[in-house]
């Protein structure tokens, strides 16, 4: 909902409105029209005296004349929400598909949806990273078996690398979830992550809450896997898991930054047969390291456990560890802060990625960045001086 819809709908003037946000009622309309960008301060108040439903993407993409939603579009979006509140899984795979568009029509439609989600704090969202191989689809599917059979709806969004040719995702983790793929009572999307580091697709926060609107209890994001760019998912979950292998020394060393003192959960995974001991091993290896450096939200020790996913051992012990961890932060006031502050950080999140797309979609294209970015090219301006007379221009200070 943008903010001429919001103060519409609830009938507010923009001279009260400016009044409550800080700001002149000339500004006000400025935002409203597009002809200035609120600042960061004056967005966040926005967002706060709207209760959330103003998204701040709208002050950064360019509108065309018609690209309002006709009623005709508005009216397929109640459709999709209805439905998907029906548990239509088809309207379900609308719904994320929309919000994952980067068409600016889709953005809208994206928007007006997501406004009329509700908050769900009675979900558990998981976060599961890892190095390549160590397991992460398995363990999920082992832990969604074992969660369905206690008569929970289990959801993944499994992020997997785009392909550069056609955007999709390249393997697609329903080829590697098949039995929790086809229960009833789950359901997996495999979303590629167009490029995006912190191994997370760029609207998964939005794209869990659509699964919890659905009426998923249960939601994974298995991340790619990739090295210390995946922390990005615990600023979207409410308990953190990494998956290791049964090896220690220089693997050790070589993941711990970044990913290993944000775990609010370790679990070696693989530890059957000949490795059984090795597994052990690195247990113990962790053990040691994470008292020096663990950052974990709720301080529960150990933290740091065993399994076999293909032989579903250990499986029991990190869910009774994450019914702890859920318990624990809800008994200290820490799950609900905790939610708050990471709809704040998507929040900026959004804004930067609307930000970076306007930039490749509209600002790199008009003549005068054009002009300015051959002239710094030539060494003609330097880079501090370019940088300066674009952030003059987005923020309307300068417009010859």
């Amino acid at each position: 909902m943008n903010l001429k819809a919001f103060l519409k709908l609830f009938n507010i003037s923009n001279k009260n409105f400016a009044k409550e946000i800080g700001v002149s009622a000339v500004s006000l309309s400025r935002y409203i029209i597009g002809e200035r960008v609120p600042e960061k301060k004056v967005i966040n108040k926005i967002f706060h005296k709207t209760n959330g439903l103003v998204d701040a993407n709208d002050f950064f993409i360019e509108k065309e004349n018609n690209e309002d939603l006709s009623s005709s579009d508005i009216q397929d979006i109640d459709s999709i929400l209805y439905n998907l509140r029906k548990g239509s899984r088809t309207h379900l795979a609308k719904a994320i598909t929309l919000i994952e568009s980067s068409l600016d029509k889709d953005k809208l439609g994206a928007n007006l949806l997501l406004s009329k989600l509700k908050e769900n704090n009675n979900s558990i969202r998981i976060g599961i990273t890892g190095v390549p191989g160590a397991g992460k689809s398995t363990i999920i599917e082992a832990l969604g078996k074992f969660l369905i059979a206690g008569n929970n709806k289990v959801a993944v969004l499994a992020v997997d690398p785009s392909s550069k040719q056609s955007g999709g995702s390249i393997l697609g983790d329903k080829t590697r979830m098949e039995k929790l793929s086809v229960n009833r009572n789950a359901y997996v999307r495999p979303s590629p992550n167009q490029g995006q580091l912190g191994g997370v697709a760029k609207k998964t926060f939005h794209s869990i809450r659509c699964l919890e609107e659905f009426g998923f209890n249960i939601i994974f994001v298995e991340t790619m896997g990739v090295g210390q760019a995946e922390t990005s998912v615990y600023d979207m979950v409410d308990i953190f898991l990494v998956l290791l292998l049964p090896t220690g020394g220089d693997e050790l060393q070589g993941i711990k930054k970044g990913i290993i003192e944000l775990a609010d959960l370790i679990v070696v995974n693989k530890a059957d047969g000949g490795l059984i001991k090795q597994a052990e091993s690195t247990k113990n290896e962790y053990t040691n390291a994470s008292q020096m450096t663990s950052d974990s939200r709720i301080d529960l020790k150990p933290n740091i456990l065993t399994c076999s996913a293909i032989e579903n051992k250990g499986i029991k012990e990190i869910w009774n560890f994450i019914l702890k961890f859920i318990k624990t932060s809800k008994d200290k006031k820490m799950f609900y802060q905790t939610r708050n502050e990471q709809r704040l950080k998507n929040l900026w999140s959004d804004v930067d990625l609307n930000i970076s797309e306007f930039m490749d979609k509209n600002f790199k294209k008009k003549d005068y960045v054009k002009d300015l970015i051959k002239k710094t090219e030539k060494n003609e301006v330097s880079l501090t001086e370019a940088s300066k007379i674009i952030y003059e221009y987005l923020t309307k200070k300068r417009f010859d």
